[in-house]
């Protein structure tokens, strides 16, 4: 029997579930709200609603929203912030996540082991105490602790990005006629070749050093535009920088890598053609490019996401490249640490000299972890930590989710009775006149006029409890059927007027003579009778 046309809006339904009963939303009780979803008022996606937000704003005196306000500033970005406050991230809990998180950053920082990497000069100045995580999903939920906003130059966590763009410029054939696939077991700075006298993988240096010959050509200056636009484009617009003091550092300190250079350019590595001291200038100033450990995770939530940017939408990766990628991270990403990281973690990552772990859970998020002292191996010492303590707590290891594996955290799912949108959690908030929850259900789509098995409504029991606010938050916001009749052919007016609850009586009869008078009156009056009867 519901009305036509009287359906309540996305909007309405949002702002009803903000506002918790008030008639208006302060703007600090909305933004807040959005953070807890994992989404930021900078986000681009958001950036209508926040400037008619702003815009909004100037025209009230006392900083709040009614629903109309609210529905013009929202109505742009709905479809996104519909998703997040109905819990349709892929981490629906953003929160209790990110007390987790914070708990393993904590653990990791109490470490103290390691050095700070020293044979790139401009790299010994930084502090050993530095510590930071970041992290992106692939819905564009952020969360950040420590020193993100720190800039630190990527290192070797350049090297599978670029080694994307070349198979997103070329395709994997091209690429793999000049670089294997195969772990070399070796340093990574080790003048050594495979069998067919070629760079082992991409992720050591004489494969990276090729793999930036590969990057289609064109001048030094030409080829920096291009790459710096295409790591833009990975980190979503956020800080991308360049380090020319590391660059000239690296340089000048650079006789290893010239000695890969020449040592390739003899076994006849590189394209036909290739300059081999430009390429490797280019290589350096590839090194030297600068991220912040919240833009870093925005790149590796990119590779998490399919090549699709979490936070623009935009395509920058090809399927092929970031498939190849990620399966090179798995097994070449951690230098000589690979194969245990494998194993223990079994994630896709690469580290760099800066103390860099880039992080990729596919299909769910990527994480920048990032701290100057390095293990023996080179990697970082609270960075490895983080990880597997990470994959201790959830279940993101490649194989933890075969069937009748140890039980961990999934994060993924929705916990406890918010995941079980049920008709005995509807009825039962309405017996208990928990109208949050029963906005938390309304918002997330749930049928509000669910029957049990004798036909009782949430309205019917509601309406037997003498919840006022919960009998009018269901017809004047779910605008549920108000006369629906149980097994024995009782309405909530009937139950309402049985318990002798005349405030809901009251409330029900109003909204009766409001929507449907002929209907109304009937009920009007089998509802005095009743009461009569009863008094």
């Amino acid at each position: 029997r519901r009305k036509a046309g009287i359906l309540p809006s996305l909007e309405d339904l949002l702002f009803y579930t903000i506002a918790e009963g008030q008639e208006k939303i302060p703007a600090h009780k909305f933004t807040t709200a959005l953070k807890a979803t994992g989404l930021r008022t900078g986000d681009p996606r958001l950036k209508e609603c926040m400037e008619m937000l702003k815009v909004t704003l100037k025209t009230t005196s006392d900083g709040a929203l009614d629903r109309h306000l609210f529905k013009k500033c929202v109505q742009s970005n709905i479809v996104l912030l519909t998703q997040a406050f109905r819990k349709k991230f892929v981490i629906p809990d953003f929160q209790p996540f990110c007390a987790h998180i914070d708990e393993l950053y904590d653990n990791a920082k109490n470490l103290s082991g390691g050095q700070v990497a020293d044979y790139i000069p401009q790299l010994a100045r930084f502090s050993p105490d530095l510590w930071a995580v970041a992290l992106c999903t692939v819905d564009g939920q952020r969360h950040t602790v420590g020193d993100t906003k720190v800039p630190f130059c990527l290192q070797s966590c350049v090297k599978p990005l670029k080694y994307a763009i070349a198979v997103h410029d070329h395709g994997t054939e091209y690429v793999h006629r000049f670089i294997g696939k195969e772990p070399s077991g070796l340093r990574f700075n080790k003048l050594f070749l495979n069998e067919d006298d070629k760079p082992h993988n991409p992720m050591v240096n004489a494969g990276a050093i090729v793999c930036t010959s590969l990057i289609k050509v064109g001048c030094i200056h030409i080829l920096r535009h291009k790459v710096m636009n295409f790591m833009n484009k990975l980190a979503g617009n956020e800080y991308i920088g360049f380090s020319n003091a590391t660059f000239q550092s690296e340089r000048e300190s650079g006789d290893r890598n010239f000695a890969i250079g020449y040592y390739l350019k003899e076994k006849k590595c590189f394209p036909e053609g290739t300059d081999m001291t430009s390429i490797l200038d280019f290589y350096f100033q590839l090194c030297s490019i600068e991220v912040t450990c919240e833009s870093a995770s925005v790149m590796a939530a990119t590779l998490a996401n399919g090549g699709f940017c979490p936070i623009t939408g935009e395509r920058v990766l090809s399927p092929e490249a970031v498939r190849n990628t990620l399966s090179l991270m798995h097994s070449c990403g951690m230098y000589d640490f690979s194969g245990q990281f494998a194993f223990h973690v079994g994630l896709p990552a690469k580290s760099g000299v800066a103390g860099g772990i880039l992080l990729v859970v596919p299909n769910v998020m990527g994480i920048m972890c990032w701290s100057p002292p390095l293990d023996k191996l080179g990697n970082s010492v609270r960075g490895i930590q983080f990880c597997t303590d990470l994959v201790s707590l959830c279940n993101f290891h490649n194989y933890d989710n075969l069937r009748h594996f140890a039980k961990k955290l999934d994060p993924r799912r929705e916990g406890g009775d918010q995941r079980v949108k049920s008709v005995i959690n509807l009825l039962f908030a309405a017996y208990t006149g928990d109208v949050s929850a029963l906005r938390r259900f309304a918002l997330s789509s749930m049928d509000m006029e669910q029957r049990d098995y004798d036909s009782r409504t949430a309205l019917h029991v509601a309406a037997a409890e003498g919840h006022g606010e919960v009998v009018r938050f269901l017809l004047e916001a779910c605008k549920v059927n108000p006369v629906p009749r149980d097994r024995w052919g009782n309405t909530p007016m009937d139950e309402a007027v049985h318990f002798g609850h005349h405030d809901v009586v009251t409330i029900l009869r109003d909204y009766h003579n409001k929507y449907s008078p002929q209907e109304s009156n009937d009920d009007k009056q089998n509802a005095e009778k009743n009461l009569d009867g009863m008094l």
